[in-house]
């Protein structure tokens, strides 16, 4: 008799997960995939009812504004309630910005770095109780290459994702002993509504387009899912050793100098 092995669990299976922003972009492939591997998957998004109605059968929808703390706390306690726990955040919720320092009005230094850093901040600080009750707990936070890298016309931008990698460093340090890892991902232009919004409005976006695609070493934006899979792998048991690390998906944009025309 022909003996089948049993195959292994999912690599999430029996974890609870929430992801911010996660109706559309980064944030949906992010929750597609872990929800795919065996997790049970909570998006808050301000706008939930933008999920596609396929994945309203495998995610949890939950309507949450990242700049309103009694919003997060009351999004984070309703997906305890309904998940029974909570192992891994995903901090994702996120705006964009353009300009130098001349261009943008205190105001909206204030919006971006409202919801880019202390979104993550008041999303984490709802989480970390149940966070300190997993057995695997996990926080990951989508930053930029724009935290590593000086990129034109993006000052407001790269500010707000160079908080959010020391944010990460120093949230790795703080809860370390309470066994919850933080790391973060550093996403090179990728290809989401954002960017597609950002072309829309140029003043010929297929040149835009190409002069996107040609900054990147790899020649190509980076996909939503590769994005995804980068953040599932810090999530995962399988990361169980890492944390305080920022990873690069960016199609070498940050490491590499390639000749012209190398690419």
């Amino acid at each position: 008799m022909t003996h089948t092995p049993t195959p292994p669990p999912p690599e999430f299976d029996g974890l609870r997960a929430v992801v911010t922003g996660g109706a559309s972009g980064i944030g949906l492939a992010t929750a597609r995939h872990l929800a795919a591997h065996g997790a049970r998957v909570a998006v808050l998004d301000r706008d939930p009812d933008a999920l596609p109605a396929d994945d309203m059968e495998i995610l949890l929808p939950v309507r949450c504004d990242v700049t309103d703390d009694a919003s997060v706390r009351a999004a984070v306690a309703d997906v305890v309630d309904r998940l029974g726990g909570l192992d891994i955040l995903v901090n994702n919720a996120g705006i964009g910005a353009q300009g130098t320092v001349a261009d943008n009005a205190d105001a909206e230094w204030a919006r971006v770095l409202d919801v880019n850093v202390l979104g993550m901040v008041r999303t984490t600080r709802a989480a970390l109780p149940y966070l300190r009750a997993s057995r695997h707990a996990a926080v990951v936070n989508t930053c930029s290459v724009a935290a590593t890298a000086g990129l034109p016309q993006r000052a407001l931008y790269s500010a707000s994702k160079g908080a959010v990698l020391s944010l990460t460093l120093a949230m790795a340090a703080d809860h370390l002993r309470e066994g919850i890892r933080v790391n973060c991902v550093n996403p090179g232009t990728a290809d989401t509504p954002w960017i597609g919004r950002l072309l829309s409005r140029a003043d010929d976006p297929e040149a835009e387009r190409t002069a996107l695609h040609a900054r990147q070493p790899t020649g190509r934006l980076v996909s939503a899912a590769e994005v995804a899979a980068a953040i599932a792998y810090l999530a995962s048991p399988a990361a169980a050793s890492v944390t305080g690390t920022a990873l690069a998906v960016d199609g070498g944009m940050q490491g590499l100098r390639l000749r012209a025309g190398e690419n």
